[in-house]
């Protein structure tokens, strides 16, 4: 497959962190990352695809009514690519926005940064 960063981009938001269905995440994130693909969240290091899978079914379970919309048009520079994103309950204004930067490589995503920019306050 020869996906190009904008590819991988919207493939991270929607394909992976939108997938409510196991076996098509799995698919996904098969063809959007490396093996060794290492993630950076704000509170966290993921290393590896399938440390990569088990966080998103986290997510999924966290929060199963929420979905990820992109929030503006994917920026790329040579295989750099950054896609800000909205988060929240399905049908209903954001609870956060933030932003996934991603070092991308022979068609997969290798290094992926999420920022978060906006989030409720911690009670």
């Amino acid at each position: 497959m020869n996906n190009t960063v904008a590819d991988l981009m919207r493939r991270n938001l929607l394909d992976v962190f939108n997938e409510p269905d196991p076996d098509r995440r799995a698919k996904a994130i098969a063809e959007t990352y490396a093996e060794n693909v290492v993630w950076h969240e704000p509170d966290r290091v993921i290393r590896g695809r399938e440390a990569l899978a088990h966080r998103a079914e986290e997510l999924r379970q966290q929060s199963p009514d929420w979905v990820f919309h992109p929030d503006g048009p994917v920026s790329a520079n040579d295989d750099l690519g950054h896609l800000g994103f909205r988060y929240g309950p399905s049908g209903q204004p954001p609870v956060v926005r933030g932003m996934d930067i991603a070092h991308c490589r022979d068609g997969v995503i290798v290094e992926l940064y999420t920022l978060v920019t906006e989030a409720p306050s911690p009670s």
